[in-house]
């Protein structure tokens, strides 16, 4: 065990996360680079990065899988995910983030928080992932680093402490001050390989000394010994600091933050130190909790290498070379090539036939990987995104990965019969791969229909479909995942009684439905006095309430947001049966339905619209005819206003050829899902009736 729990201690799993074109992939080229594992830097704009690989990624210059890469820094074996920045691809950020002991959010200098910050800051926070600050192009027009750790702090309700002091702004930023050690980092060459260290330039002095200050003060409030000594007026080593500090990271009380330039090799080394300095090992995060399903209670599972196994797999691509390859974090345990497995999730059995170390696309073999370790393997047969790998003896299924909703979705049809097989296969490899696309058949008209997260997910989809698996489809108008529920209490009572197949069948339900009170998730509740039904009859009824959620009575969209009680049921012993008793639930729930006022309801959006000052006036006035209700501006450190609101999907189709037309290009914008609203009267009578 020795052995093993120093090479655990040795471990780091972090995320590279951020808001889209803040610099994650800049930032981790870099520290491949730095690290050794590349000899070259990779460029976004060039196309030529190592975590980007995917065609579409290198032509967008943007991240849309989360790539796992392996690296080494001062004896510490880092695991990196670099995930995406757009709002459309929350599913590869929210299952790296299951998976990861810290984080490294990176921020732009210019925008500080921005509107997807803030998802993955909360996505972080709500996985207990312990998150080191990167403020980001220190050297580009209008960068403030005061700015941007104040957003930090007012938008995201966090305690950010500088570490660092940058030295130089925008184009003449060319190193920081390293508040703890009290000396300044210099990058003098391009490649910034040699960073020099020598004392703080006078200009920036006093600006770091009052920061260091409020550093210290920051620091020992999060330890008591430290607390009395530094009141003493004692001088603190900077290791004494360090250990503080450490800890109060990972306990989440601080956030440190740095500052650099990626794409101009600057202040990449300092935080790789911070990286193994603060963030924290799998040996100092809490125990993985699971469901054991043999005793059916939960249980804990330590990073031990010699423990039973315990691994969660969080992706499944698709490989040309290898096939299916699933990634998984080994939590406990250890996986070994050629040995048999248990998927409790699914109570199956699964052998491994290859195990592999990830270095994006690229990959190496090995032939063990170990509690604490990142991987991958090829050949999983049945197992998907959220199930557990676990050892025979010993079966746990770890919580797994909840996902959003699609909002978007489009009807798609292959062009030539030889295309329908392709699109077949090429439908379910995407959705085994996305947990957040759906496939499935518009029983109106009987057409493929596949949903996702937003324009930008579908558009990659139907890309991938074309190139990867050579589909050539017609792809129909974008239309908005809308759902329908109800809006007062209503109830219903039905009586069954037909033949079906020459017998007689009979049974009574009477249901209420009203309004869930907070989220849109639905509830089934079985109200009966004991003894009043057989358990086979209360589960036909509910199989028969929960499937009808799934197509509403409004349009066809599914319900959400009910609460169905069984209030009363009857039956008769010679002529009852679950199949009657489906029936009767199917019935009663539609006339409830019905009856109790249903709507629907449409995706709202948050949407953050950046824009030169000269163009706000007419950037408002366009949202509100779309119906967007404005929640307030910001002006922004580089010129120009942030304008925030909330929008309707439906009316936000095309609004980016729209905003670049009534900006000369020079508008930008963000938007992501934020929750569910009714539909107008109005407007809802033009979705159901064409009015």
């Amino acid at each position: 065990m020795a052995e093993f729990a120093h090479s655990l201690k040795n471990i780091r799993n972090i995320g590279i996360i951020a808001h889209i074109d803040a610099g994650k992939t800049t930032t981790t080229e870099r520290i491949l680079y730095y690290t050794g594992r590349t000899h070259r830097l990779g460029n976004v704009d060039e196309g030529t990065t190592v975590t980007d690989w995917m065609t579409q990624e290198r032509e967008r210059g943007i991240t849309i899988t989360s790539a796992a890469v392996t690296c080494f820094w001062r004896d510490c074996q880092i695991n990196i995910v670099d995930t995406p920045g757009h709002i459309d691809f929350t599913a590869e950020v929210q299952r790296s983030l299951r998976v990861l002991d810290g984080g490294v959010v990176v921020f732009d200098g210019t925008a500080g928080v921005e509107p997807q910050s803030e998802t993955v800051w909360r996505q972080a926070k709500a996985f207990k992932v312990p998150l080191v600050a990167f403020v980001n192009k220190m050297d580009k027009l209008g960068a403030d680093f005061v700015y941007a750790v104040g957003t930090i702090r007012e938008r995201l309700k966090a305690n950010p402490v500088p570490i660092q002091w940058p030295i130089g702004v925008e184009s003449d930023f060319r190193g920081v001050v390293d508040l703890l050690a009290w000396e300044a980092v210099i990058w003098d060459d391009e490649l910034g390989q040699k960073p020099r260290r020598t004392e703080v330039p006078e200009f920036v002095a006093e600006k770091a000394r009052e920061a260091r200050k409020k550093a210290l003060e920051a620091i020992v409030e999060t330890d008591d010994d430290l607390m009395m000594r530094y009141l003493e007026g004692e001088d603190i080593p900077v290791e004494d600091l360090r250990g503080a500090l450490r800890r109060a990271t990972i306990s989440g009380r601080i956030q440190p933050v740095l500052c650099g330039s990626a794409l101009r090799n600057k202040g990449v080394q300092p935080l790789l130190d911070v990286v193994v300095d603060l963030l924290p090992s799998p040996l100092e995060v809490p125990p993985i909790k699971g469901r054991n399903p043999k005793k059916d209670r939960i249980e804990e599972r330590g990073a031990d290498p010699d423990g039973p196994l315990a691994a969660l797999v969080f992706k499944i691509t698709t490989d040309s070379y290898a096939g299916r390859l699933g990634y998984f974090r080994v939590y406990s345990g250890k996986i070994k090539r050629g040995n048999v497995y248990m998927n409790p999730t699914k109570n199956v059995r699964e052998r491994i036939p290859r195990l592999l170390r990830m270095f994006a696309d690229h990959r190496e073999e090995v032939d063990v990987l170990r509690a604490g370790d990142i991987g991958a393997t090829v050949g999983l047969k049945q197992t998907f995104t959220g199930d557990t790998l676990s050892a025979m003896h010993a079966p746990i299924v770890l919580e797994s990965i909840r996902f959003p909703e699609p909002v978007i979705s489009v009807a798609i049809e292959p062009k030539t019969l030889a295309d329908q097989d392709r699109l077949n296969e090429a439908l379910e490899r995407l959705s085994e791969e996305d947990p957040t696309f759906r496939v499935q058949q518009d029983e109106a008209t009987g057409q493929m229909v596949i949903a996702g997260m937003g324009e930008l997910h579908l558009d990659i989809l139907v890309d991938r479909m074309l190139r990867e698996f050579n589909v050539q489809a017609n792809v129909g108008k974008r239309r908005v995942a809308y759902k329908e529920t109800v809006t007062k209490t209503e109830w219903a009572d039905i009586e069954f009684n037909r033949m079906l197949g020459g017998k007689l069948q009979y049974a009574r339900v009477v249901l209420e439905v009203r309004p869930a009170d907070e989220n849109n998730e639905n509830r089934f509740v079985n109200a009966l006095q004991p003894d009043t039904l057989p358990e086979e009859y209360a589960a036909a009824i509910e199989n028969g309430v929960m499937d009808s959620l799934e197509s509403g009575f409004l349009a066809g969209y599914p319900l959400v947001g009910l609460v169905i009680r069984l209030v009363d049921a009857k039956m008769d012993p010679n002529s009852s049966s679950p199949i009657a008793f489906e029936a009767a639930a199917v019935q009663a729930l539609r006339k409830a339905v019905e009856s109790a006022d249903p709507v629907l309801l449409e995706p709202v959006m948050d949407l953050e619209v950046v824009v030169p000052e000269g163009f706000v006036g007419e950037v408002m006035g366009d949202l509100n005819a779309r119906g967007a209700g404005i929640q307030k501006m910001d002006m922004r450190p580089s010129g120009g206003k942030a304008v925030r609101a909330y929008a309707p999907l439906s009316q936000l189709f095309g609004y980016a050829t729209d905003l670049r037309s009534a900006t000369q290009g020079r508008g930008t914008f963000t938007m992501e899902f934020h929750h569910y609203a009714p539909v107008d009267s109005r407007q809802m009578d033009a979705i159901l009736y064409g009015a």
